[in-house]
């Protein structure tokens, strides 16, 4: 009786994974409103206040000590750098991460929903030394802080 049990949830589990391998063969599976929202202009421009334009509507953004920037001043290997990125600015709509002497500055792009605290963290990939730059909108406002890293070894192709 044991072995008939094991052998239906194997059978049940297989036939799952193959309708759901069909379904993604045919594009029945493909997050359509998840690639329609992509900021294609955005993270392919080559310069920040042009990413920025295409991202939010707008480069002009000031300059707050309320957003606080952690990275490493020295990073040893430019592929992996760590930053995190918190602000205590009220109302965040987003938060945008920009390595400024990337060949493509614009690095990522957060949609915060209400009430969600503003705080991320991840890891980039640098190229070269130069700005990590911050960008937080608020209330329809641009808000920005930036921490100079020196990149000893080279991410993006160095």
């Amino acid at each position: 009786m044991q072995i008939n049990r094991k052998r239906r949830i194997v059978l049940k589990g297989s036939l799952a994974a193959g309708a759901l391998s069909i379904a993604a063969g045919t594009g029945l599976l493909i997050p359509r409103s998840v690639l329609a929202s992509w900021p294609e202009a955005a993270f392919g421009a080559k310069k920040v206040p042009e990413a920025l334009q295409a991202l939010l509507g707008g480069s002009d953004s000031e300059t707050s000590a309320d957003i606080k920037i952690k990275a490493p001043d020295i990073a040893e290997n430019g592929a992996v750098v760590p930053v995190t990125i918190a602000s205590s600015i009220s109302g965040v709509e987003s938060i945008s991460l920009l390595a400024a002497n990337n060949p493509v500055p614009l690095v990522a792009n957060y949609k915060l929903g209400e009430g969600a605290e503003p705080f991320v963290s991840t890891r980039i990939k640098m190229g070269k030394s130069g700005d990590v730059i911050a960008v937080v909108k608020a209330g329809g406002k641009l808000y920005s802080a930036n921490k100079g890293v020196k990149v000893t070894i080279g991410g993006c192709g160095g």
